[in-house]
């Protein structure tokens, strides 16, 4: 089993959804920006939601062009697609959602090897694994041709000098650089730094709107032009293609314009749950940016979280809890109350 799979489910209404970031629901405001959008058809590029989506990101994270997509599995896959042919190598981290949460899909669609680095505490792969992962010219070797960074990882924002000891590593081993930013925001938020200084050092980046910023829908792939066009059309193969989406980058744009600075609320109530959980004595306890991990100590009956609306994953062996934008003090503090009930 995994996060994806495996859920308690509440016996009663859900006061806390605490699987993911990815449940959170559009907002009444958002809601009224995506039915007021201005919207065409963006196979023809006649979107005007969806161009202003690509190019406002695009700027912000000081990047040449923007692609919006339906995922960020898809952004993901069309960046190692776009920069790598059939024979060549992706280079990423044993934990990162490329490696382990994708399905493999660059090698089933794209013919591409992916070579799983081992990953250190703080989330960061080391510049001299990188530097070994690298292939040598020889034929029977795939050629290594990208590498995959991922922040945050596990909640955990990886710094920025462990980044870029990376990326050096991988440039001077000729390696393009991508990275995935399904929450790129929460990672800034963390590390209190621009979004221009986490995306520079990478060729390409993936920006997903539908966890922490509470879009419904989507992901934007950042990065030159002449990549993203070839990525325009992986994206047509791969069925991603979408008619009148500018109601869905009307989402994005409010969620970028109002849902960003609060994601030190996020932070901040998965500190302190965090607190609570070792005051209760529940088991190990970790947390980072706006998630938990609360392994449960033997004997830990945690079916009071259920009874009490609370959902969550089931401990396999760890629990993710997810903090996010449909989480408000009153229902912080059922959170905490039902925790407490837990024996």
């Amino acid at each position: 089993m995994s996060q994806y799979t495996a859920t308690a489910a509440p016996t009663g209404p859900i006061v806390a959804d605490l699987r993911s970031d990815t449940v959170t629901q559009p907002c009444a405001q958002m809601r009224a920006a995506m039915a007021a959008a201005e919207v065409g058809d963006d196979v023809y590029g006649d979107d005007p939601c969806v161009n202003r989506l690509e190019a406002s990101l695009a700027a912000r994270l000081g990047k040449e062009a923007g692609l919006f997509v339906p995922s960020g599995t898809q952004s993901n896959l069309l960046a190692m697609l776009a920069h790598c042919g059939r024979g060549e190598e992706v280079i990423s981290g044993e934990s990162y959602h490329v490696i382990r949460y994708e399905a493999a899909g660059a090698s089933v669609l794209g013919g591409v090897a992916l070579q799983a680095l081992p990953v250190a505490d703080d989330a960061a792969v080391e510049a001299a694994d990188v530097t070994a992962a690298i292939k040598e010219d020889d034929s029977h070797h795939p050629i290594s041709r990208l590498l995959s960074l991922e922040n945050t990882n596990y909640g955990k924002a990886v710094p920025l000098p462990r980044i870029e000891a990376a990326v050096a590593a991988g440039r001077k081993g000729g390696l393009s650089l991508h990275l995935d930013g399904a929450r790129f925001f929460n990672a800034i938020t963390a590390l209190n730094c621009t979004e221009a200084a986490l995306a520079d050092p990478f060729d390409t980046v993936s920006v997903c709107l539908s966890k922490g910023l509470g879009a419904p829908i989507g992901s934007v792939l950042l990065g030159p032009a002449d990549l993203l066009a070839r990525a325009r059309r992986m994206r047509k193969m791969l069925g991603g293609g979408m008619r009148q989406a500018g109601i869905l980058a009307a989402a994005g744009l409010y969620a970028l314009e109002h849902n960003v600075e609060r994601l030190t609320e996020d932070h901040a109530r998965a500190e302190a749950l965090a607190a609570h959980l070792e005051k209760l004595g529940l088991g190990e306890v970790s947390h980072a940016t706006n998630m938990v991990f609360l392994t449960p100590r033997a004997g830990v009956d945690l079916a009071p979280l259920a009874a009490h609306g609370i959902r969550t994953s089931t401990p396999v062996p760890s629990m993710r809890l997810v903090l996010h934008r449909d989480v408000d003090d009153k229902d912080f503090d059922k959170i905490l109350a039902a925790f407490s009930a837990v024996t």
